[in-house]
């Protein structure tokens, strides 16, 4: 099996479903409500796990009420756990969750835990990162220790994945190295990757904003995602899009991180960037045709039969 070191965080997501967002200062009623497993670090490690990767999530819970609703959801997808220690005097990570009817969400997250992720732990895992095929993390842990990772991974010539959400201000070396670089057109504009692109801008300007990417050094490779539109990618070798399929849109939270997850499980098997990303818009497409995060994730046989469609249609 392909060995992904993921060192992220875990949150845990209350959930409210609404008609329309209210507006600032208007109080309004939701329609459902959940409490879920959540955190980019766990959601990306679960689709990566489903994906097929040997999977080893490096994260951190609080001793509250809420980490109980964490180590449950791991055991549900076997995820191993020998990798996630507990922070005493500590919340677990939060995420406030609205979702619109139309599937967009809005997203709140306190760190909790989650910030007691320092660089001392990347120091800790040395040898997992050095044995790995592919690392991964995201924007949601201490920008030290991103920066801390980087170097890790580009001193043991382990290969580096950066999902930059929220788009936080980690060195340029911690960019340089990303292959690839993970981002939203959000993201994309906050780390100046097509600043003058609107969210609806041509897909094949975003493709050009990717080549430029790689062309300036900024990253080894990158992938934009597009939501509906799919994604735009580009690396060494050149850049592409690869389109989503068409999907009724239910609930678009944990989208994002399928396909993230997903793309990093396909690159430590020794895919293509170009196959990765494939699969990781079958994984997004997938992902927002039901409710949740986690539980909306489909598994290897079904993304790589979508991908494998939308290689042919």
């Amino acid at each position: 099996m392909s060995r992904l070191v993921v060192l992220g965080s875990v949150n845990v997501d209350a959930t409210s479903y609404v008609d329309e967002f209210p507006a600032p200062g208007e109080t309004i009623h939701s329609h459902d409500y959940r409490v879920s497993l959540g955190g980019k670090g766990s959601n990306q490690a679960i689709a990566a796990h489903l994906s097929g990767a040997d999977v080893t999530f490096v994260a951190r819970l609080g001793d509250d009420p809420a980490a109980e609703v964490a180590r449950a959801a791991f055991a549900r997808f076997a995820l191993p756990a020998d990798g996630i220690a507990t922070v005493s005097g500590t919340p677990t990570g939060v995420a406030q969750i609205t979702v619109a009817a139309t599937g967009e969400n809005t997203i709140v997250v306190t760190a909790g835990a989650n910030a007691s992720v320092g660089p001392e732990v990347v120091a800790a895992e040395a040898q997992r990162i050095e044995a790995a095929d592919v690392v991964l993390t995201q924007g949601e842990l201490p920008v030290a220790t991103i920066d801390a990772l980087a170097r890790a991974c580009n001193a043991a010539a382990t290969r580096f994945v950066l999902n930059l959400a929220p788009p936080v201000g980690v060195s340029a070396h911690a960019m340089a190295v990303a292959d690839p670089l993970v981002v939203n057109v959000h993201e994309a504009r906050a780390v100046a990757i097509g600043a003058s692109l609107t969210d609806d801008a041509e897909v094949d300007a975003w493709r050009d904003a990717a080549a430029s990417v790689v062309l300036g050094g900024l990253a080894r490779s990158v992938v934009v995602t597009l939501g509906a539109r799919g994604a735009v990618a580009a690396d060494a070798a050149g850049a592409w899009a690869v389109p989503a399929p068409e999907v009724d849109p239910v609930d678009t939270t944990g989208a994002g991180d399928a396909a993230t997850g997903t793309l990093a499980a396909m690159l430590a098997e020794g895919r293509t960037l170009s196959d990765a990303v494939r699969a990781a818009v079958a994984a997004g497409a997938i992902a927002v045709g039901s409710r949740g995060t986690v539980d909306s994730y489909a598994g290897r046989a079904e993304v790589l039969a979508l991908a494998d469609r939308m290689d042919h249609r």
